[in-house]
């Protein structure tokens, strides 16, 4: 893989990553306003949660046509944010960002009013991930050779942003199709550092230690071990192994585990790589054609923390989606929103065995 770094018209960096050498000398020829952030972050004492507020993405690009996609290639007559005219995989700094290395640090100790509520500078950084540089493609049509340049281009990532201080966990994940919200439709995914640690992390590390200390056992090693040998795997190769999980919260989820224990994608081989990437599009084409249109999902890289419980920690990947049955969403209403308690639509051994079932050409 070869990385080349430049820079856009604002100032922000842009990296393309090509598996063959290619010349990238193309400048950003747009006339841009410096990028201001002003997010916070802020405390939430009763659910002892951070919560970033950053009300300057109002005005972030929502929907534009196929031919003002900020994500296309630059053409002489139009100017995106790839200057480039053809590009294979790329990455950049959000024009939008919720959270940035360059955040106003000027903020309150506390919330107006509420001195329970302690004020962070909501510090980080949020990247754009472009998978391809055709409009009309998907994730699950890329193919081995360009997901693996995907792949390889997370783990450097997920390397380079854990190396910057104050950064404590790094989350890759995609969101596919409007239905999940998304605002631009071209095949894209993001990555966000954060300055802290986040709920879902803190909340699996909690229940790892509790088994350890009630049986001494590794709660990851023996809920991969069931899963492995039980009712609900999707598929699974030599390297890993996708299921369903047994108390799934989403209509349709299935989770992909390694055979070897990792904390994150940096830590995986070769060989490993060359194996999620074939597993992985084997079970995107089935989301795709379970029913009479592509399911919308979310990709979501579970990784370690920076420095709490990394040796604790087994990477995951979560891909779920909302659609519970051909036109029907599962929304998230009273009780999955308000109480956070989840009603799930679907039985997980059946979901496996639809999709074990599905033709995959």
């Amino acid at each position: 893989m070869i990385r080349t770094s430049r820079r856009l018209a604002d100032g922000r960096e842009i990296l393309y990553f090509d598996r063959e050498p290619v010349e990238r000398t193309a400048v950003d020829t747009r006339e841009l306003p410096s990028v201001g952030t002003r997010s916070q972050l802020r405390y939430d004492a009763l659910l002892g949660e951070w919560v970033v507020i950053a009300s300057h993405r109002q005005t972030r690009t929502f929907l534009p046509p196929a031919d003002q996609c900020p994500l296309c290639p630059s053409t002489p007559d139009r100017a995106s944010e790839i200057p480039e005219h053809d590009y294979q995989v790329v990455v950049f700094e959000n024009r939008f960002p919720s959270l940035a290395v360059g955040v106003d640090r000027d903020v309150p100790p506390t919330a107006p009013g509420s001195p329970l509520t302690e004020l962070r500078p909501g510090y980080g950084r949020c990247e754009v991930v472009c998978f391809t540089s055709e409009h009309d493609r998907v994730f699950a049509e890329l193919g081995p050779e360009r997901a693996r340049l995907v792949v390889d281009a997370w783990a450097e990532r997920t390397a380079e942003l854990s190396g910057l201080e104050g950064v404590e966990q790094v989350f890759v994940f995609e969101n596919h199709g409007q239905e999940i919200g998304v605002t631009l439709t071209h095949p894209h995914g993001q990555i966000y550092a954060y300055p802290y640690v986040t709920p879902r992390a803190e909340k699996v590390l909690a229940s790892v230690r509790r088994h350890r200390e009630a049986t001494g056992r590794d709660l990851f090693a023996d809920l991969v071990d069931a899963e492995r040998r039980g009712p609900r795997v999707v598929a699974a190769n030599e390297h890993w192994t996708a299921f369903v999980p047994a108390a799934t919260r989403w209509p349709y989820e299935v989770q992909f585990f390694p055979t070897r224990k990792v904390p994150d994608l940096p830590a995986l081989t070769d060989a490993e790589r060359d194996a999620f990437v074939e597993l992985y599009l084997d079970v995107l084409a089935r989301f795709a054609r379970r029913f009479d249109t592509p399911m919308p999902y979310i990709a979501s890289w579970n990784q370690a923390p920076v420095n709490d419980g990394r040796e604790d920690w087994w990477l995951h990947l979560q891909l779920f989606s909302l659609r519970r049955a051909p036109g029907k969403l599962k929304y998230l209403a009273g009780s999955e929103s308000g109480m956070g308690a989840f009603i799930t639509d679907t039985n997980p051994e059946d979901v496996a065995e639809q999709l074990r079932s599905v033709v995959v050409e």
